[in-house]
């Protein structure tokens, strides 16, 4: 039978039923949902019309993620699925699709803030003065030790973000559509949206 993505099959807004007059056609054909999940990257190529190609991510671990507010891009690993707005399914079977919401890893943008600021971040309020001592000696030309005293004057972080960094999972949304592009890229989540999707996810433990 096959997918097909025609209208005339359906009925009119009114309810009426419409003739059917030509057979189904190849350019309104679909293909099934890839259903991207997480695990060893797995992509496959899809020739579609025009001779074009799409890659189909069968399976991924890794994607570029974007910290809006520090203008940051990095390769981090995805960890788990949370939430998705459209469908609890697609959460249960740890599906990758544009919109789902994210857990990655946040270690490579808590390396980049330590190197870009000279502070370090997501430290357990037990080990914070080991952490200082630390900072303290580590050996920095007064070149740097000027450039991280210039941004610190600018820097500030999100309190539910210096707590994703403690716990080690970072939020993030997918943007990307993993099915067409064979990658699973987004932004990580901060302020009010992030004060959102925690809302939710608290609501869905109750």
């Amino acid at each position: 039978m096959g997918i097909s993505r025609d209208s005339r099959h359906k009925r009119r807004s009114t309810g009426g039923k419409k003739a059917n007059l030509k057979k189904k056609r190849l350019y309104e054909s679909g293909r099934p949902p890839a259903m991207t999940k997480i695990g060893a990257t797995r992509v496959h190529t899809v020739r579609v019309r025009g001779g074009n190609e799409k890659f189909r991510a069968m399976r991924l671990d890794t994607g570029n993620f974007s910290w809006g507010s520090e203008v940051s891009t990095r390769k981090t690993r995805i960890l788990d699925v949370v939430y998705n707005a459209s469908n609890n399914e697609l959460v249960r079977t740890k599906a990758l699709v544009k919109g789902a919401i994210i857990q990655v890893d946040p270690t490579p943008f808590k390396a980049w803030y330590e190197q870009h600021y000279g502070v370090k971040v997501g430290v357990k309020k037990a080990n914070k003065k080991a952490a200082a001592v630390e900072e303290s000696e580590t050996k920095l030309s007064n070149h740097v030790q000027r450039k991280q005293a210039e941004r610190q004057k600018t820097r500030t972080l999100d309190p539910a973000l210096e707590e994703a960094f403690a716990s080690g999972r970072l939020l993030c949304c997918v943007s990307s559509r993993p099915g067409q592009s064979g990658r699973c890229d987004g932004y990580v989540l901060e302020g009010k949206e992030l004060e959102f999707y925690t809302r939710q996810l608290k609501k869905r433990k109750q």
